[in-house]
């Protein structure tokens, strides 16, 4: 409609310059005296109403069209129809697209749960603050060639990115060909597409942690069970006397040698899921009741006593039961193994709060010989033991709270360790509450 109107109004500026030619044209000839005023004035009636009607009817006078002004290019312009929107939120990856200017137009569902969803119209540098990735989105955008970064982000939970950064070409009405290196240098969109490699990353650690775990830890009691084997097999041969207590501490060589390599396996599975998080419903109440009720008959053959406390209405966290039970399990024991002399173990739970928002606390108590300050901050490494000796005899691996750490870590709470030589220690575990 509105090019039909530029055109009438076209013609019409064509048919009035030439009546206004023609008048010119009679009026000199009238004043030369060529022609008589009468004769002039109805040969230019004729000639501008054939000039008007001839205009109107074929539309001698050509139609301009004029080009359309460039526009900013949208998401729309990117996706058209809408089911490219919905295409772009089934990919697990997160996919965000920028401007020219590096503000966000276009996210995915897995981008909005990386950047949060009001990030549509921010400069990219808001809502990403990689210095690495922020260098390479402005190379790309100043007309660079495509690019891939990896990166890694330590908090809440160290994981580690591949991200990916290719110019748009679109090419659009009035402007050259889309691979045009001018249009690219004026400021394309820019596709920033986010691998998450934590899992192949924590594969590769992983495999080489447990290598040299496993080799330094088992040396000894590979060493040992070598050596007995050796006497058995020598001087030992016919003393069934020493042959019984060599078959005892070969057996528990094997029996520690077994738990290492199930706590090793254990955290290495912690360790590969520690940046996905738990969603299902678990009653702490119930975990930490089912874990005493397994361990009271050893805590009955040690003189130990197990109290628990729990107020009524104790809200739920989200998390991974089987881990649950095994960070309550590895605490308790730690209690029976270490603080069995002072005959008394309290397990309290409690509703707290953490940044404002709902938890539970979960403390474990023991009444034994305590740890050392400057031992505390230590405690949850792997294979650390106060005392290495005492550890062995007691059938510790050192890796129980180094998997309590990790499954805490996941669970997004906190540990917590507090200890007073003489008096005692207490662990306590902060888990998000479900509201």
């Amino acid at each position: 409609m509105r090019q039909r109107a530029l055109g009438l109004v076209d013609r019409w500026t064509g048919t009035r310059t030439f009546i206004i030619a023609s008048a010119l044209v009679f009026l000199v000839l009238v004043f030369a005296g060529a022609i008589g005023a009468l004769p002039a004035i109805l040969a230019f009636l004729a000639l501008a109403g054939i000039a008007v009607l001839r205009g109107t009817l074929t539309g001698e006078t050509k139609v301009v069209t004029r080009a359309p002004m460039a526009e900013p290019v949208s998401a729309a312009a990117i996706l058209g129809a809408g089911a490219g929107q919905a295409i772009l939120n089934q990919l697990p990856d997160p996919v965000v697209v920028l401007d020219g200017t590096g503000r966000v137009i276009l996210t995915n569902r897995a981008a909005n749960a990386l950047i949060g969803e009001a990030a549509l119209g921010k400069h990219v540098a808001t809502v990403l603050r990689i210095a690495p990735l922020m260098t390479a989105l402005q190379g790309v955008s100043r007309g660079g060639e495509g690019v891939a970064v990896e990166y890694s982000v330590p908090v809440p939970v160290e994981r580690h990115y591949n991200a990916i950064i290719r110019p748009i070409e679109i090419e659009a009405p009035g402007t050259g060909p889309a691979g045009d290196p001018l249009r690219r240098r004026k400021g394309s969109p820019v596709l920033l597409l986010l691998r998450d490699i934590t899992e192949m990353r924590r594969v590769e650690a992983m495999r080489v942690d447990f290598i040299a775990n496993a080799s330094h830890e088992l040396k000894t009691p590979l060493a040992s069970l070598s050596g007995f084997i050796e006497t058995l097999k020598g001087h030992a041969k016919d003393d069934p006397e020493a042959q019984a207590r060599f078959l005892d501490i070969m057996a528990d060589q094997a029996g520690r040698m077994r738990r290492l390599i199930e706590g090793l396996l254990s955290l290495s599975r912690i360790e590969l899921r520690e940046h996905m998080r738990p969603v299902n419903v678990v009653d702490l109440h119930g975990v930490v009741n089912d874990v005493v009720d397994g361990l009271t008959p050893l805590a009955e053959k040690s003189g130990v006593e197990i109290a628990v406390s729990a107020p009524e209405g104790l809200p739920s966290v989200r998390g991974d039961r089987d881990e649950l039970v095994q960070v309550v399990q590895n605490l308790v024991d730690n209690a029976l193994r270490y603080g069995r002399s002072g005959k008394r173990i309290e397990i309290a739970l409690a509703p707290d709060s953490r940044a404002g928002k709902p938890a539970v606390r979960l403390s474990v108590r023991d009444f034994g010989p305590g740890i050392a300050r400057e031992d505390l901050p230590r405690l949850t490494e792997r294979f650390y033991r106060v005392e290495a000796t005492a550890g062995r005899v007691s059938g510790g691996t050192g890796l129980g709270l180094a998997i309590v750490k990790h499954i805490v870590n996941r669970h997004e709470g906190t540990l917590a360790i507090d200890s007073e030589l003489g008096v005692g220690s207490v662990f306590t575990v902060t888990l998000p509450a479900i509201a």
